[in-house]
């Protein structure tokens, strides 16, 4: 018998700060508290049923992710991303992506194609119900599992607090929704690569895919004025 017998505490039912981590980044990426406000301690801990302990734990992995700022003597805020965020942010995801999509190619390619295959159903769904909401969170689903089959814990870790920026990217700047049809075919030509096992066309397909998305998030640019005839 171990020493430790009758010495185990039950194990809490109170969420732990990793949840209360989750709740609060999906409240911030889905524009439940808007970039620039502030989130106050004694209010979320209220709305949320967690002692302060937890909820000041997990708004700390939100600082050190990035989706927080810190002010002395004010507290903790909502970042604020303008679109050299949305350059920054993409050009990282291509780098993280690409790298999961190689060690997905040197790896267990089938099973990382029946994740995606899934996941693909998802977006097909949701582009066929018209739900713009449902569009966006099938395409991170989408990426999230890429990322994910690569079997690499530390592009995961970056994935997710980059993919928690593109949603406040395209909550914050992105005017319209993409069109449904586009949303399926590049997320198809993605998953025909991989099946494919063709690395090239993979790598140059992500590319792509992040410029396209920049682009939809850019306001468009004027022509320059034509100077007056004479």
């Amino acid at each position: 018998m171990s020493g430790f017998d009758g010495e185990l505490e039950p194990i809490s039912r109170e969420p732990t700060a990793a949840i209360v981590a989750d709740r609060l980044r999906s409240a911030i990426t889905r524009g439940t508290f808007p970039p620039g406000s502030q989130l106050g301690e004694v209010d979320l801990a209220a709305r949320l049923g967690v002692s302060r302990g937890p909820l000041r734990e997990a708004m700390q992995r939100l600082v050190q992710e990035g989706l927080l700022r810190s002010e002395r003597h004010r507290g903790l805020f909502v970042v604020d991303l303008g679109l050299d965020d949305v350059h920054d942010v993409y050009i990282a995801r291509q780098a993280v992506e690409q790298a999961a999509a190689q060690r997905v190619l040197r790896g267990d390619r089938a099973g990382a194609v029946a994740a995606l295959t899934a996941a693909q159903r998802d977006i097909v769904a949701a582009a066929s119900a018209q739900d713009p909401a449902a569009m966006a969170d099938a395409d991170e689903a989408f990426h999230t599992t890429l990322v994910r089959v690569s079997n690499s814990p530390r592009l995961q870790r970056m994935a997710q607090t980059l993919l928690a920026e593109t949603r406040m990217c395209l909550a914050a700047l992105q005017a319209t929704s993409p069109d449904p049809a586009d949303l399926v075919a590049e997320h198809q030509a993605l998953l025909d690569a991989l099946r494919d096992g063709s690395q090239s066309r993979l790598l140059a397909l992500l590319e792509d895919h992040m410029h396209d998305a920049v682009a939809h998030i850019e306001p468009p640019r004027r022509a320059p004025a034509r100077p007056p005839t004479q």
